[in-house]
């Protein structure tokens, strides 16, 4: 894919959020993506909506995009400079072609969300012979779905368990309510309406001791070694916005922009994400190894490009360690 067409790729994504442009002071213009669409982005959406990174001297437009591989195809163009996202296969597939790719920071450092599955799927065994809604190959549904089925004994092909590629979580809940699939992971925005019509929550996994790094800020190394001033402020943006969601004075802002960014009708649609954010973010934003090390084990299994990958090589805590230093968390 051209820089160019994946840059038209990126402006037709799901969800663009942008903040207004203002002349009077020269600022830096960045672009981060993320595949994601949940409540996990909370902190990004309250930072676009209340000017957060412009105390930085930055003018960061956050861009919802298909799927993980978009991202990283847009991040190895050049076109943009972040992406928020997990240990997933399209990230370490990138690593593993040589994308000098690096976590900077980790804003969720565990599994979360509900695996939700039809009325009539009452155990995990049940979902033997069954079909299970993912947003892409390898993504951070997949990853979150096998991760899980891997702890409850179960194995995909093993148990002719079918991953079918749907979408984004609006569109894979509305599968699991047309019971066109038999279960899927959602974030807990989209579990609520299910659990209260009867739909089973057969796990929440951020109960589940699975070591995995979730949302993180992700750049190239070449970017951040160019660039470190814009990453430390970058990351000084995110920890603001952070603390912006964790103060409880600041709930209806949060929940208007939980609103505004997963495109909800309602308050009440907003409110069960809005009461996880606080059991979901990290308050030291490092980067977790571990977790990385997780998804290498589970995809080298059938990849060797990526069983080759050192998780220590994809993480980088330098901007955090200085940000602790400076009392900023």
């Amino acid at each position: 894919m051209t820089s160019r067409r994946i840059f038209l790729a990126i402006l037709l994504g799901v969800l663009v959020h942008t903040t207004p442009s203002f002349s009077a002071q020269a600022i830096t213009k960045l672009i981060m993506t993320s595949g994601s669409f949940s409540e996990r982005e909370a902190a990004m959406y309250v930072a676009q909506d209340q000017g957060i990174f412009r105390r930085y001297g930055l003018e960061l437009t956050f861009v919802t995009v298909r799927n993980g591989p978009v991202g990283m195809a847009a991040l190895a163009s050049g076109e943009t400079h972040f992406h928020s996202g997990s240990a997933t296969g399209a990230v370490l597939g990138s690593a593993a072609e040589g994308m000098d790719l690096v976590f900077v920071a980790g804003i969720i450092n565990k599994l979360i969300g509900n695996i939700m599955a039809a009325p009539k799927i009452k155990t995990p065994a049940d979902l033997r012979g069954k079909v299970m809604a993912v947003t892409s190959a390898s993504g951070g549904s997949w990853m979150f779905s096998t991760l899980a089925l891997e702890y409850w004994g179960l194995d995909a092909k093993r148990d002719a368990i079918t991953m079918r590629i749907l979408g984004d979580e609006s569109v894979r809940s509305q599968a699991l309510l047309n019971e066109s699939v038999a279960a899927t992971h959602l974030g807990y925005t989209f579990s609520a309406p299910l659990i209260t019509r009867g739909f089973t929550n057969l796990g929440d996994l951020a109960k589940l001791p699975i070591p995995f790094q979730s949302t993180g800020i992700l750049t190239t190394r070449r970017y951040m070694n160019s660039n470190p001033e814009v990453v430390e402020n970058v990351l000084r943006g995110v920890i603001d916005a952070l603390q912006f969601v964790e103060k409880p004075e600041n709930k209806p802002a949060v929940l208007k922009s939980l609103m505004k960014g997963l495109r909800l009708q309602k308050v009440e649609q907003a409110m069960e994400g809005y009461d996880t954010l606080a059991n979901i973010y990290e308050k030291k934003i490092y980067p977790r190894a571990d977790g990385v090390r997780n998804v290498i084990r589970l995809l080298g299994q059938t990849n060797e490009k990526i069983r080759k990958l050192k998780a220590e090589e994809l993480v980088d805590d330098r901007f955090v360690r200085k940000l602790e230093k400076e009392g900023r968390f």
